[in-house]
């Protein structure tokens, strides 16, 4: 049964596209087959550093998703992965409801998981709760808390937002936080993690010998969180 992942949260630089870069790499380390959609036109993530493994889907027109529904059902072994740009919630909301998306998908036996990616601000926790009372308990949800924007989480815990998710069957992970200038200097190269961890040449990479031995560390601690779940 292919599973398509939608990797959202709405608002901007809150680390959508870092999820799916590190759930994209997790996917080729685990040699788990898999397609990238990727709906950011100025700032495609997955389209720069996984270029091999994704396409472009604009969401300007009512059936610009079609193809990630038509992918799922092409191949059953194979895994979607749909990073959503920022202020695309609606647009993906109207697509879910104009078509049945959730009661098509479960008479083809497709399995979706939204992946909500939260920082610490109260816009993210506000955001969370707009997506619960439309869709909490209707499709399987991950809580992303991205420590790389921030590690304090106390808007979130004294909401009761995230009880409410987790009673509703939703899954928490954490990615933990790297240092800005590692990560900026493998943007800065468009380097996919697996060569910020084995490429050798400082000048492909710029990173050091312990840099790309923190993002090997940093990368075994996400995919440790991403093994707690059903991918």
């Amino acid at each position: 049964m292919s599973t398509i992942h939608f990797i959202g949260g709405e608002k901007g630089g809150v680390g959508k596209s870092l999820v799916a870069r590190v759930l994209a790499q997790y996917f080729i380390d685990r040699s788990m087959p898999f397609v990238g959609f990727d709906t950011d036109r100025s700032h495609g993530a997955l389209l720069r550093f996984y270029a091999d493994f994704a396409e472009p889907a604009v969401l300007d027109q009512h059936d610009s998703l079609d193809p990630v529904m038509e992918s799922a059902l092409a191949d059953p072994q194979r895994r979607v992965l749909v990073d959503l740009a920022a202020q695309t919630q609606q647009s993906l909301v109207s697509w879910l409801d104009d078509s049945d998306v959730l009661g098509f998908a479960e008479e083809q036996g497709l399995a979706l998981t939204w992946w909500h990616v939260m920082d610490t601000g109260r816009d993210s926790v506000e955001l969370l709760r707009q997506w619960l009372d439309e869709f909490g308990g209707r499709i399987k949800l991950v809580i992303v808390l991205n420590e790389v924007r921030g590690d304090r989480f106390e808007i979130l815990d004294a909401s009761g937002e995230r009880e409410r998710a987790e009673s509703l069957g939703a899954s928490v992970v954490t990615l933990r936080h790297l240092p800005d200038t590692t990560m900026q200097k493998i943007d800065r190269q468009s380097a996919s993690f697996w060569a910020a961890v084995n490429h050798p040449d400082r000048a492909a990479t710029g990173l050091g010998l312990l840099e790309r031995q923190r993002v090997k560390i940093w990368l075994q601690r996400a995919y440790a969180e991403l093994e707690k779940l059903d991918l």
